[in-house]
């Protein structure tokens, strides 16, 4: 039985036709309507051209609380999440808030096994006994209704900002900052947990500004664009939507990296990944330095990554950059293990009608830091919602949950818990990736439910995989400077995906490298055009006869060799026809 499910490969449509925009040829023009571009403006990439920071509720009484603190030096926490986004969060507020000033400044991060996430009422506790003036959590907080109350009954204060969704409560914190909260009307509901950070940093230096802080003081008025490194790094990370807003971010972030202005640590990264760092591009954030960036949090404690990238020493970041390179090899085996073990048991369901809508998957043993990136793997080869659970303390489940289009995964949870109000000890998330708790023994009972709530927003709708591609691009001058233009055209990610496009191959070589990766040399059918090709982990599709017919959907990309750069076809997926 194979273990992928067939997709289908379509052509994407647009929604709407476009005007032509001056200056940008005909294959780009074709990529950006199909992304819904319509004008100029949503090229424009500039920092002038970001939402005020005004229009982002919160962010001035944020600025004033801030400001409070600084005047009385107190003591301010910065309480962040285990994961890249949450800790360039708690560097960029750390930095910024040194660079204007703030004297007494500490952060703790919570321990993904020994804690769970957000301000827990334990994390609280342990935050109290640091004496704190001010808690400022960031990418996290806003389902922290305990851990606030118990804070505010003890008189300290609290700044709550995120951008996950909020539940039927608020917490009682002093301020708020989230795009998300009920009833915000700031016009981009996409920041990351670190684009939020950058918001209310930018608030509070137009405040100090105001008040004549920076002459009082005698302190250079700080630069905060010198930090959009960091920014960069948490919104690719997070893989939250690139709408134009986040664009600007990442844009003005990988600008400032590719030209050297980047902490220490991103820097030393690239250089062991043998990443040229003046070609820095948004898939370098996502899959060199976001992954490492996280071992710590999946497998040790994102404290490490966080002291990281404050340092400006490069043999502090040298050595933690190698123990991170350790921790991701690490994370790999696990995930492999796992993955393997996953897939032996689903190969015990008879794939197509009789898979449940939602896939629920545990064993023993799994490691609760790596059972994200599993349920993404396994929802990649199945198409459909999946959530999988590792073992908690007092047996309970930590599950961690991801999804496919179609299926908004915090509402399935939601609806699950309306219908079931003690089946779930708790949950959050968003449209895409949730978290969740349960009891050991009531996991059966969940998969139902799960299964049945996912079938309900589908209301009929199949399950396939389908891969959207920009058409053919066979009629195109298909060169290394055609790869070149492409790659500058973005930055391309979640929302806005790098440019895909399909076509029919004849194979002339196919072998297997790396024990997964399946190496080819293709030549389009009906011409005498040749070009190499990989498709990474997907060994398994090779057909037995060397020279058959495939379709594959493909990226253009440029291979680094010993110095020497060479096009190729990075085929994200293909199939026999």
């Amino acid at each position: 039985m194979s273990r992928y499910q067939r997709a289908i490969i379509r052509q994407k449509l647009p929604e709407h036709s476009a005007p032509a925009l001056p200056g940008i040829a005909p294959i780009l023009q074709r990529i950006y309507t199909l992304r819904g571009i319509q004008t100029a403006a949503e090229l424009d990439y500039s920092l002038t051209a970001l939402i005020p920071p005004d229009q982002l509720g919160g962010t001035r009484e944020a600025a004033q609380l801030l400001h409070q603190l600084m005047v009385q030096q107190g003591k301010i926490l910065i309480v962040a999440d285990f994961d890249a986004d949450g800790a360039t969060s708690c560097a960029l507020m750390m930095r910024s808030l040194q660079a204007m000033g703030a004297k007494q400044l500490q952060f703790m991060v919570p321990n993904r096994f020994a804690d769970g996430y957000g301000l827990t009422p334990a994390i609280a506790e342990k935050a109290l006994r640091l004496q704190p003036d001010l808690v400022v959590t960031v990418d996290n907080g806003i389902s922290s209704i305990e851990g606030v109350q118990f804070l505010r009954e003890r008189g300290i204060a609290v700044l709550v900002t995120d951008h996950h969704l909020a539940g039927s409560a608020l917490p009682a914190a002093n301020v708020i900052v989230n795009p998300n909260s009920p009833g915000e009307q700031f016009s981009s509901k996409h920041l990351a947990g670190v684009g939020v950070v950058f918001y209310v940093m930018i608030a509070l230096r137009a405040y100090l500004r105001e008040l004549g802080w920076f002459t009082e003081k005698g302190i250079a008025e700080p630069n905060l664009a010198d930090f959009l490194d960091l920014v960069a790094l948490g919104t690719v990370a997070d893989v939250v939507k690139l709408d134009h807003n986040n664009r600007v971010l990442v844009n003005q972030g990988l600008a400032r990296i590719r030209a050297g202005r980047c902490c220490e640590l991103i820097r030393t990264i690239f250089r062991l990944a043998g990443k040229q760092i003046a070609a820095a591009r948004a898939s370098d954030l996502g899959f060199t330095v976001g992954p490492r960036l996280n071992a710590a949090g999946r497998l040790e404690d994102m404290s490490i990554g966080i002291e990281a990238l404050l340092t400006d020493s490069p043999d502090k970041a040298s050595s933690t950059a190698h123990l991170l390179e350790e921790l991701n090899k690490e994370r790999k085996a696990i995930e492999s293990e796992m993955k393997q073990q996953a897939l032996d048991d689903l190969d015990t369901i008879q794939l197509g009608e009789l898979m449940p809508a939602g896939l629920c998957i545990y064993q023993e043993g799994w490691h609760q830091g790596v059972i994200g990136i599993l349920a993404s793997r396994i929802k990649e080869r199945y198409h459909r919602p999946v959530i999988a659970f590792a073992d908690g303390e007092n047996e309970t489940l930590k599950g961690s949950a991801r999804s496919v289009s179609g299926v908004h995964i915090k509402d399935a949870l939601e609806a699950i818990a309306a219908a079931n109000p003690h089946l779930l000890e708790k949950f959050g998330g968003h449209a895409m990736a949730a978290g969740l708790s349960l009891k050991k023994a009531d996991l059966a009972v969940f998969s139902q439910c799960f299964s049945d709530a996912v079938n309900q927003q589908l209301n009929g709708q199949p399950l396939t995989g389908e891969i959207f591609s920009d058409g053919s691009l066979l009629q195109e001058s298909v060169s290394l400077d055609l790869a070149e233009s492409l790659n500058e055209a973005g930055p391309w990610g979640q929302g806005f995906p790098e440019p895909l496009f399909d076509d029919r191959f004849d194979i002339i070589q196919q072998r297997i490298i790396g024990g997964t990766h399946a190496k080819m040399t293709l030549r389009p059918v009906g011409s005498q055009q040749i070009f190499e090709a990989i498709a990474f982990n997907q060994s398994e599709q090779l057909p037995a006869d060397d020279r058959a017919t495939i379709h594959a959907a493909y990226r253009l990309d440029i291979n680094l060799y010993r110095g020497d750069r060479h096009l190729q076809l990075l085929i994200e997926y293909f199939q026999v026809i």
